[in-house]
């Protein structure tokens, strides 16, 4: 029995996302500490002795996203039986991701032009930076030189359904996922329940993992943004401030202004943005930590279906795909970048350019990996798409950590965005299973985190 002295100290626990956001604070301050203090050696100690505890959180997060996008996704496929509702959600899912995609390359073009980052970046520092990451922008080039659009879609369907898990190819898992979620709905109801129930009752047992995880995210998201903040510090930003403040600005307001926007306009009036984006903090808060939608997902799941009351079927089926090929922010990036390499170069970029770059960083955006820098890759195709040299993506490789965090988290909120947006239109969109976590404690055993 809870004696009097003991209930003040559970009523003024600090909800999840507030410790998450101490944690990523305090890890800041630290990390940028080290860097002006102790430099390259004491970011080396931090990279030792720190950031394992950050990696180790990571792992144990991304561990549980390619089986959870295995077993969610057939869930969700085949729990929406008539074939007409599950094209009808997929056309929307889809229609909505490729749309918003699109406004966010658009976004990050129109700033880049009016800001023009590369047009002050000077002589000196642009040789410095092309000379400093020439080697890791190489390797990057190396890798997406294999990639043509022929041999990416032939990818999609895996010859290993086994292997493509192993590895952790989301695309692939996604494709075998809605394939094996179609199927049950067209053998007997008989036959088919039994294997959705594993597969349902699998899902919940990733989940309770994740909620099990999370009791360690504070101290993981300290050591991750410690260890970020001890390596770069903050003095690339006076080299590359412009360009930062670009991507930046554009993030936020795809973020608030076309998200508020879709909220206000397309749910119906059964979301309002205040209630959405409170719900939304702490998944927020773990992908600007972790850079991976991947490894946010599980988290993003549990908050969509819990917090913001979308159903099971939309949660599962939305989400796991969003996470696979919607990259709204990624995508905003790749157009300011490669804005701002051509005016580095002094290269002009014409009208039918930069609508070659929205077309192409819309299609490279759905095969960007949801794992921290994959867009350096896909940004490669958009440079080879208008002629800008592919070596130029040195310039920005020494922020380009700071803002994956940043992108990431317009990402992972996209994806949540169009979840409840097709819920509403489905009429799934209902009340809230738990609350906020602004309003409740992590303090119970055996509750769910953050209530």
């Amino acid at each position: 029995m809870e004696t009097d002295r003991e209930a003040p100290a559970r009523r003024f626990r600090l909800a999840l996302h507030w410790q998450i956001l101490l944690g990523l604070v305090a890890g800041a301050v630290a990390g940028s500490l080290v860097n002006a203090l102790a430099g390259a050696g004491g970011a080396a100690l931090v990279t030792a002795y720190v950031k394992p505890v950050g990696t180790l959180f990571i792992r144990l997060i991304t561990m549980i996203a390619a089986p959870l996008v295995l077993a969610s996704l057939v869930v969700g496929a085949a729990s929406i039986s008539d074939p007409r509702k599950l094209g009808r959600i997929g056309g929307k899912t889809l229609v909505l991701y490729l749309a918003t995609t699109a406004l966010a390359i658009t976004i990050g073009l129109v700033l880049a032009n009016l800001l023009r980052p590369g047009a002050g970046v000077p002589d000196d520092v642009s040789a410095r930076l092309l000379e400093g990451y020439q080697e890791q922008a190489a390797a990057r080039i190396e890798r997406a030189e294999d990639l043509s659009v022929v041999d990416q879609l032939l990818a999609l369907v895996p010859t290993n359904p086994f292997e493509a898990l192993a590895t952790g190819n989301m695309l692939q898992i996604v494709v075998f996922a809605l394939i094996v979620g179609v199927a049950l709905t067209l053998i007997p109801v008989a036959k088919a329940e039994p294997v959705i129930r594993v597969f349902d009752g699998f899902t919940d047992v990733l989940i309770k993992i994740v909620e099990l995880v999370m009791r360690g995210a504070p101290y993981g998201v300290f050591a991750l943004i410690a260890a970020v903040t001890a390596e770069f510090g903050f003095g690339i930003l006076g080299a590359l401030g412009w360009y930062a403040l670009a991507v930046v600005l554009g993030l936020a307001l795809h973020l608030f202004g076309v998200y508020g926007s879709m909220l206000g306009l397309l749910a119906r009036g059964k979301m309002s943005p205040g209630r959405f984006f409170r719900a939304m903090a702490s998944v927020q808060l773990l992908a600007f930590s972790s850079s991976s939608s991947a490894a946010t997902l599980p988290l993003n799941m549990e908050t969509v279906r819990d917090r913001l009351g979308v159903s099971d079927r939309v949660t599962s089926f939305v989400l796991p795909l969003g996470a696979t090929v919607n990259m709204d922010g990624t995508a905003l990036y790749q157009g300011v970048a490669a804005v701002f390499i051509a005016q580095v170069y002094g290269l002009s970029l014409s009208l039918a350019d930069q609508a070659a770059i929205v077309l192409t960083a819309t299609l490279a955006s759905i095969g960007t990996a949801a794992v921290p820098g994959a867009g350096i890759v896909m940004l490669v195709i958009v440079l080879k798409a208008v002629g800008v040299p592919v070596e130029g993506i040195a310039l920005i490789f020494g922020i380009d950590r700071l803002l994956d965090m940043c992108r990431t988290v317009v990402n992972v909120t996209g994806d949540a965005t169009v979840a409840v947006v097709v819920a509403a239109s489905e009429h799934e969109l209902g009340a809230p299973k738990a609350t906020f976590l602004s309003e409740l404690p992590l303090v119970e055993e055996g509750a769910r985190v953050g209530v």
